[in-house]
């Protein structure tokens, strides 16, 4: 058990590592990317020290920590989310993926103070040590939405858009797709809604269809292009993942 805990210990410092790398390339939520990165950075940090004690060989260590290292895999793959997924799909669950990232950290914490050596560390006063515990459990984060994302949410959940929604959207999917062209990037909105709506039809959640099924017009309806855009859009045929 010993080695099961010391093996944990590090297999958390790698996903940690990742959660890091994760976060500098999302393209939605990225303040709650951020956010998220610096309180498991600040963890990695304990977790590093802890590393040169005896206190990561109790075998008592062993369960809380992989449970650890389980919520940062469930932390990593929320990061991941807000590279890969649909940016219209991210904007629709808005306040969902936000109290994702309430949850995740939640998780995280709990498994940490379950971890024996805590409280000990707590009762010894092991100064090194101690000074990094303190600086993670002092670490309140605050996740949100930002105004504007809040702004464009409305706009891409209304079932009629007026000219201000559509600009509102224009610049928002400018601002996640800056290397594309602007029907360039309805279609990779497209291609990743239409990859979505197959993972909810095989989820068979209804709710989720109608919604992603909205968005994907909202990606033919979006905002006043050049006539000779819509046509170049609505003449390419739709390429989606079998």
């Amino acid at each position: 058990m010993e080695d099961i805990a010391q093996v944990a210990g590090v297999n958390a410092l790698g996903v940690i590592n990742l959660i890091i790398a994760a976060s500098k390339n999302a393209t939605t939520h990225k303040r709650n990317c951020e956010q998220l990165a610096e309180h498991v950075r600040l963890i990695g940090n304990l977790l590093e020290k802890l590393k040169s004690t005896d206190l990561m060989k109790m075998s008592a260590t062993a369960e809380p920590l992989e449970g650890l290292e389980e919520a940062l895999g469930k932390a990593l793959e929320l990061v991941d989310s807000c590279r890969e997924k649909s940016y219209f799909y991210m904007l629709a669950m808005g306040w969902n993926v936000v109290y994702q990232f309430r949850r995740v950290q939640s998780e995280i914490d709990r498994y940490l103070k379950l971890v024996p050596l805590i409280s000990i560390v707590h009762e010894f006063r092991m100064q090194n040590v101690h000074e990094s515990l303190e600086v993670v459990e002092g670490d309140h984060r605050e996740y949100t939405l930002d105004e504007e994302d809040v702004e464009a949410q409305r706009a891409v959940l209304k079932p009629d858009r007026s000219k201000k929604d559509a600009n509102v959207l224009e610049k928002s999917l400018s601002r996640r797709y800056p290397d594309l062209r602007f029907h360039e990037a309805l279609e990779e909105e497209k291609e990743k809604l239409h990859l979505e709506l197959h993972l909810s039809q095989a989820n068979n959640d209804p709710k989720q269809c109608r919604i992603i099924e909205h968005l994907i017009d909202v990606t033919q309806n979006v905002v006043n292009v050049p006539a000779e855009k819509f046509l170049a859009l609505n003449t390419q045929p739709y390429i989606g993942t079998r």
